[in-house]
């Protein structure tokens, strides 16, 4: 293992590590709040548990595609396909994350609703904010790299 992506990889390591404590402690939790604070809809908990736990399956993916691509960096290979296609699939679960959680606005809306506090709609904007961010992000960059090997591959060829 280089020396040059250690620090990148164990930062990608610990970026999991949260995401998982709060699937199992804080998720159940937002589930039983949920439904004590809206006990009409008795489906509640369990939408608020399954778009969580949802996300958090595309949130690991894109978190692996990222951890490939630093191995990509490793090998040599960062000017080829395969770096293009795990951007193209971290820009895809990133996509995924912003929409399961823009389908869960409704209920922040009726949350703040109840407990009269607009803001709650702002926390909620969070999440689809910044995973929009990094696909935008994700997306340039799988641009560029694209194009540094159409250059690459034709510069191999006027050679």
């Amino acid at each position: 293992m280089k020396v040059s992506t250690l620090f990148l990889k164990i930062a990608v390591i610990l970026l999991g590590v949260p995401v998982l404590v709060l699937c199992i402690f804080l998720v159940p939790e937002l589930g039983s709040v949920a439904a004590e604070l809206l006990p009409e809809f008795a489906f509640i908990k369990f939408l608020v548990s399954l778009v969580f736990y949802a996300s958090a399956i595309p949130y690991y993916f894109a978190l692996y595609q990222a951890f490939k691509l630093l191995r990509y960096i490793d090998n040599s290979e960062a000017f080829s396909e395969l770096s293009v296609r795990a951007l193209k699939i971290i820009k895809n679960c990133a996509i995924t994350i912003s929409g399961l959680h823009v389908l869960v606005l409704p209920l922040f809306y009726l949350f703040a609703e109840i407990d009269d506090a607009p803001g709650v709609i702002f926390v909620g904007l969070v999440v689809p904010f910044a995973s929009m961010v990094i696909a935008v992000f994700a997306a340039v960059l799988q641009r560029l790299l694209q194009e540094a090997i159409d250059i690459k591959s034709e510069n191999d060829l006027t050679v």
